[in-house]
């Protein structure tokens, strides 16, 4: 019986696909994430299911769209009842570790934003077991995991295990400096006065003006990306102490390159803001932007705008340069971090019998469109992320691929490798065949959900949108209003013409409707299997 394999699963936060020296990025240097694209298969066209974390991150896990495993937007913990992928790779005798970031449940324990309507004249609201279409089940398990309180309360506290699949976690949570979880404690350890190191009224001396960027005193030895980066090594440590035949799957996962922008030590500096370039979509030109876009810079212009919180908003151009050039030294940080874990599986003797994959769980507007952070505008900035594909050293097929694929595919394409097959209303596909260069495609379109809870971005209520991408084309529609926006990719890659009123593409337009519909009909859930013909 041949070995199975080892995985090292790498994912970064909020990490565009052009933000790669691998990809072109004409300033950036990420020479060790570059190694896992040299010597494997780097994916030019891959896209989100959602462009927010938590949505897209449980998409990850089943294998299954927003609309299905119900997290559609943040403020939603995936439910401890779903399956996911490594919960199979478990089930099979694989060791599974996450070390970082997991998001699969809420960081924040403050109220939603989103509330029902006051119901009809003369009636109420069911209450109790009764508020939502499914009843509670008792002893689910704990849905306050990942949230601050339960880690500030008790210095010993850790996850309920297995956690989604994963025997061993060592948890971030939150983003920048101010990340907690396992991290927090780890720090705590380590210096006397933790919090005085952390967030912008403890920052060194900086004159930056971008919204949430400060210089962090947290030293790089204790920031939060080292921090991953220690736990990954002291886990493949122990592996291969342990000794035993039980293969491994290891998620490093990084909360940065994510807002707020707080490179450490060198890495602030490392990349000068003169040094970036603004897209060519920063200014509009002749082009009139989608009513969307168009609210987010008046909104900035007459003063309106939050720019201190999640939510997107349209920046000016030193703040644009500025988080460019921050989010550069996060990522070189992060590429630092993963150079140790690959020196590790070479030190160790499992680098030849481990496939290294690496991705993001959304992108970053990053001056798009006079854009930043992210939002429900769905341009290639924010829904395509880099997609690396590295596997054992006897079956790696170096090259580039340019299929559709997408977050949706990823648990399918480790358990193929592995040998496992998915459970029912598994939706990924396995990009195995493209990753050895015996296919051209997978996927005719790739299809995006967005369903926010928050009311911006000139919508009068929380935005439900979907996007269709196919090879030339992208489509993208929204629930309550008449424009859309229509895309030719290969013409028009920056996305400035919008061709959806365009008399000469209604054809195109049409298509891509029906495109939509049946892709939606090929998504809709085959989950349980009947039990009998009636």
């Amino acid at each position: 019986m041949t070995k199975r394999p080892n995985f090292l699963f790498i994912i970064t936060d909020q990490h565009r696909a052009d933000y790669l020296g691998c990809s072109g990025h004409p300033v950036l240097k990420t020479p060790h994430i570059d190694s896992i694209a040299a010597r494997g298969r780097r994916f030019d066209r891959f896209y989100v299911a959602n462009p927010v974390c938590q949505p897209n991150r449980a998409t990850l896990m089943t294998g299954r769209m927003p609309s299905l495993h119900g997290v559609r937007h943040n403020g939603i913990s995936l439910s401890l009842r779903s399956n996911t992928f490594v919960d199979l790779l478990r089930a099979s005798g694989y060791r599974t570790a996450l070390l970082g970031k997991s998001h699969l449940q809420n960081f924040e324990s403050r109220p939603p934003i989103m509330q029902r309507d006051d119901p009809p004249e003369g009636c109420t609201w069911p209450t109790g077991d009764f508020k939502e279409a499914l009843k509670p089940v008792p002893g689910d398990g704990r849905y306050n995991q990942e949230q601050p309180e339960s880690w500030k309360e008790n210095p010993d506290y850790r996850v309920d295990l297995p956690f989604y699949g994963y025997d061993h976690v060592d948890l971030c949570t939150k983003h920048g400096d101010e990340v907690g979880g396992n991290y927090d404690h780890w720090l705590r350890e380590r210096v006397e006065n933790a919090d005085g190191l952390r967030g912008p009224d403890n920052s060194l001396p900086h004159d930056y003006i971008c919204p949430q960027a400060w210089r962090t005193a947290v030293p790089e030895a204790l920031y939060p990306t080292t921090y991953v980066a220690d736990m990954t090594v002291d886990f493949l440590d122990r592996y291969a102490v342990d000794g035993d035949d039980a293969p491994f799957f290891a998620a490093m996962s990084f909360p940065d390159p994510h807002h707020p922008f707080t490179p450490p030590g060198k890495y602030w500096d490392m990349y000068s803001p003169d040094d970036m370039t603004l897209p060519a979509s920063f200014y509009p030109g002749n082009h009139t932007p989608p009513p969307h876009v168009a609210w987010a810079r008046a909104a900035r212009e007459e003063g309106s705008a939050v720019i201190n919180s999640q939510n997107a908003f349209a920046v000016h151009e030193r703040e644009a340069l500025e988080a460019m050039a921050l989010t550069c030294g996060m990522i070189s940080l992060v590429d630092d971090a993963i150079g140790r874990a690959l020196s590790k599986l070479e030190e160790l003797g499992l680098a030849d019998n481990t496939v290294v994959i690496f991705t993001a769980d959304h992108g970053d507007f990053l001056g798009d469109h006079g854009l930043m952070l992210k939002g429900p505008a769905h341009y290639e900035g924010v829904t395509r992320v880099p997609f690396l594909w590295a596997d054992t050293k006897a079956a790696a097929k170096p090259g580039t691929c340019a299929a559709l694929a997408g977050t949706i595919d990823i648990g399918a394409t480790v358990l193929d490798r592995a040998g496992l097959a998915p459970y029912n209303g598994y939706q990924g596909k396995s990009l195995l065949p493209l990753t050895k260069g015996e296919t051209e495609t997978v996927n005719d379109s790739v299809l995006i959900e967005d369903d926010q809870q928050r009311s911006y971005f000139g919508y009068d209520r929380p935005p439900r949108i979907r996007t269709l991408i196919t090879e030339r084309w992208r489509m993208t529609m929204s629930h309550g209003v008449t424009w859309g926006e229509l895309y030719d990719l290969e013409s028009d890659p920056d996305e400035m013409n919008n061709l959806w009123d365009d008399a000469a593409h209604a054809s195109v337009r049409a298509e891509m409707t029906e495109l939509l519909a049946r892709r939606q009909m090929e998504l809709v859930d085959r989950s349980p299997l009947p039990t009998a013909v009636a």
